[in-house]
């Protein structure tokens, strides 16, 4: 790193405070309301976000450490080193993990649940045994939405000091995991400052690396490259790897009609080394090798979908459908040695062919978790990718999906810096939340009441700390009304004092409260007459 003595912003969220529960320490952020009611909701921002100033050099303190450690003592002398330590290879033998423990109370479920769900596949809890800084959180759709930020230097520009600050700048605005795509310069030294300052899971695409190694040549690949590339990041602490294991031989020559072929940067390297060599592609073929690895240091699959569509023209295609079908063959060969494995998805949908989506993956990939990167629902709107995207992100969450992965402004036009992190965040939690919502989850629906209650009682600071982003929420407020007297104010500057509707319903349920009792009586006759349903 160019400085050592970098420090970070904690960044603050006004009006919360970071509170933690239980001997394991889960983490909530408590909104504190002028009511004197609290809120808790869910966490991801990590310690340092309540220090003021962050030392990148540091690094998290080491949450799981002890817990890894008593299970690797349990462990006999001829084990150590070679034992499979996944979480599912625990859940499958009936042990209830820390881990586990720990994510039941941040999903205000019970650890059975957790486990449960773990060992049948159907969720995955990434935590590499290296990763000890990481707060451990759960991915499957019988939980919540959880939202993926990507960050990653290119060969174009970008310091490890800006990745570590788009890694917290994620965090702060909700990201659950986040994946590390550098293709630039320092790529260990990147990842490893990544990591060390990490509370939530990373993921990587090792394949971008051992390109690396080969001096971008793709042809010269091998898997003996890539299994030194996974060992070198798992011992790093990747939490999870994308890996194109289902860019089969065959599935190439249906993509030569797409309007945008393959826009995966994975799937179009192992594309190129299929056709180079005339040979099946060497993460399959070798695919058992790669699993023995993974199980050691508790790496989950994220099995990418090298072949997804690009663009509307070629959502739901051939190639896309066949390579998702091998996906599903690959799961069950991982989860033959209690590997965790989720599922990646595309891509460009328009809405009509979402719901296809969703069902085919848990017919052919045996309901694994499936992470959808949008669907973008449109092709028309470079700058604002984000938004067709989250719109596709909703409604394939609502359908299922575990995981969405963000999509900021610069998607298709560059590399994303701070203020498009946030954008391409709040756009994400908003869809994430939607998508919480229309599938009922428990507790769901608890922060939107508090803000409309909120709202219709003219609790500015609160309404303005229960958003999504507090920040612009209160900017926007104040641009036009900034006076102190404002947040008491029972208007705001749309309305004004004569037209709100909400300060007017309440001056005419004070109307209704001082009837005399025959107006009262004609009132509630009438309210019962039309709420009766219809014959």
């Amino acid at each position: 790193m160019t400085d050592p003595t970098t420090k970070i912003p904690g960044d603050k969220i006004p009006g919360s405070r970071r509170v933690t529960t239980g001997e394991l320490g889960v983490p909530h952020r408590e909104v504190i309301l002028t009511n004197g009611e609290e809120l808790r909701l869910y966490d991801t921002r990590g310690p340092h976000h309540e220090s003021g100033v962050h030392d990148v050099t540091k690094g998290l303190p080491p949450l799981r450490k002890p817990w890894i450690a008593r299970r690797a003592a349990l462990l006999g002398e001829s084990e150590r080193g070679a034992a499979n330590v996944s979480q599912m290879h625990y859940a499958r033998q009936g042990v209830i993990t820390e881990e586990m423990q720990f994510v039941a109370i941040r999903e205000g479920c019970t650890p059975e649940h957790v486990r449960s769900e773990i060992a049948i596949g159907r969720a995955i809890l990434p935590a590499n045994i290296n990763h000890p800084e990481s707060e451990p959180m759960i991915i499957g759709r019988n939980f919540l939405v959880k939202v993926n930020s990507n960050i990653g230097n290119s060969a174009i520009g970008s310091s490890i000091e800006e990745e570590v600050e788009k890694l917290t700048w994620s965090v702060k605005w909700g990201a659950d995991t986040v994946m590390d795509l550098s293709t630039g310069k320092q790529i260990h030294e990147t990842r490893e400052a990544i990591i060390r300052n990490s509370p939530v899971p990373i993921g990587t695409v090792p394949i971008y690396q051992a390109l690396e190694k080969v001096k971008g040549r793709p042809e010269k690949l091998d898997i003996d490259v890539f299994l030194e590339t996974l060992q070198e990041q798992a011992e790093q602490g990747v939490d999870y790897f994308t890996i194109h294991a289902g860019v089969l031989l065959r599935y190439i020559p249906l993509t030569a009609k797409r309007v945008t072929g393959i826009v995966s940067r994975g799937g179009s390297i192992m594309a190129k080394w299929c056709l180079s060599h005339h040979k099946e592609n060497f993460l399959y073929t070798h695919f058992d090798r790669i699993c023995a690895l993974m199980k050691k240091y508790d790496v989950s699959f994220s099995l990418g979908d090298g072949l997804r569509p690009g663009c509307i023209a070629d959502a739901n295609d051939a190639a896309q459908f066949g390579e998702l079908i091998t996906l599903g063959e690959l799961t069950k060969l991982a989860w033959e040695q209690d590997v965790q494995v989720m599922i990646e998805g595309p891509g460009h949908v328009p809405i009509h062919k979402i719901k296809e989506n969703m069902d085919l993956q848990l017919k052919h990939c045996h309901e694994a978790p499936f992470y959808t990167l949008g669907p973008l629902t449109t092709d028309i709107a470079p700058g604002y990718d984000h938004i067709t995207s989250a719109i596709g992100a909703a409604i394939i969450g609502s359908h299922g999906t575990a995981m969405l992965c963000y999509v900021t402004p610069k998607e298709h036009l560059g590399l994303p810096d701070k203020e498009d992190v946030k954008q391409g965040m709040i756009a994400y939690k908003i869809a994430a939340h939607a998508a919480d919502l229309a599938k009922g989850h428990v507790g769901a629906q608890d922060r939107d009441d508090a803000l409309s209650k909120a709202r219709f009682e003219f609790r500015w600071e609160d309404q303005f700390n229960l958003a999504m982003d507090p920040e612009i929420a209160r900017e926007y407020h104040d641009a036009t009304l900034p006076a102190d007297a404002a947040k008491t104010a029972h208007f705001c500057s749309m309305c004004g004092p004569k037209f709100c509707s909400m300060e007017i319903t309440q001056q005419v349920r004070e109307m209704v409260a001082g009837m005399d009792e025959k107006s009262k009586e004609f009132v509630e006759k009438g309210a019962e007459i039309y709420s009766a349903p219809a014959k």
